[in-house]
């Protein structure tokens, strides 16, 4: 069964391109009554392995500025630590209230990208001496939520800060991989993560991750866009259920 979850999950997460995240964190509080932190903590275990391989096989064909990647990754690493240590002392239902937040302004988030004129893509980036404020505030709320690095980082760098495509999804893979070994480490000593609900779950995502992302392709961007808003507000419905 959590083979088959995973592997639901995993095409959601491709589909959406937030690595699953961001899908397993409600099914597994609204369909099995974890907690928000056991939660949190077994969707990190299934996202990990498909942040790494997608990071290993990118990095494959095309390359990353180690010197851009750093000035991510570093601030992010020290917030994503500290915060995760903070969280996982937070009382499991206000935690829950705060996840569900964080969903509707991801969702006014992504609506305002919609619409957003982007400026000309290049290859140096613009205000690039500030991306350590956007590894700072996606350390956070990988660290409070699990989730955060992809979803946020990949439309913030095209839009602010003048990244192609390709080298934004590059980019968010090298910020959110430290980042999830951290917090899933400080949420697993801490006993947050169910690891015989997690594995399967990790084997069934990278089964079916490729599925999702396929799909994605075929979809126009606006369409796919405002599915994942949909999906956004569903998840946070059915997360006031259990409030």
């Amino acid at each position: 069964m959590y083979l088959l979850l995973g592997a639901a999950m995993g095409t959601l997460g491709g589909l959406f391109g937030i690595g699953g995240g961001l899908v397993a964190i409600p099914a597994l509080g609204v369909l099995f009554g974890l907690d928000q932190q056991l939660a949190q903590g077994t969707a990190l275990l299934m996202v990990l392995p498909n942040v790494l391989l997608a990071l290993w096989r990118y990095h494959q064909r095309n390359r990353i500025s180690v010197r851009n990647a750093m000035m991510l990754i570093v601030p992010s690493f020290v917030a994503s630590w500290l915060t995760s240590m903070w969280a996982v002392r937070v009382e499991a239902q206000n935690m829950r209230i705060g996840f569900v937040g964080f969903l509707i302004v991801l969702t006014l988030f992504n609506l305002i990208q919609m619409y957003w004129h982007k400026g000309n893509a290049g290859a140096e980036l613009r205000h690039g001496r500030w991306l350590w404020v956007l590894g700072l505030g996606s350390g956070i709320t990988a660290g409070l939520f699990g989730v955060g690095g992809g979803v946020i980082a990949t439309p913030i760098l095209t839009g602010i800060f003048g990244a192609t495509q390709v080298a934004a999804q590059g980019l968010a893979l090298a910020l959110a991989a430290p980042a999830t070994v951290i917090t899933l480490t400080t949420y697993a000593l801490h006993g947050h993560v169910n690891w015989l609900m997690g594995i399967p779950l990790a084997i069934g995502g990278l089964a079916s991750i490729s599925w999702g992302v396929a799909l994605a392709h075929s979809l126009p961007e606006r369409r796919l866009r405002s599915l994942f808003c949909v999906f956004l507000v569903f998840c946070a419905i059915m997360l006031c259920f259990r409030l």
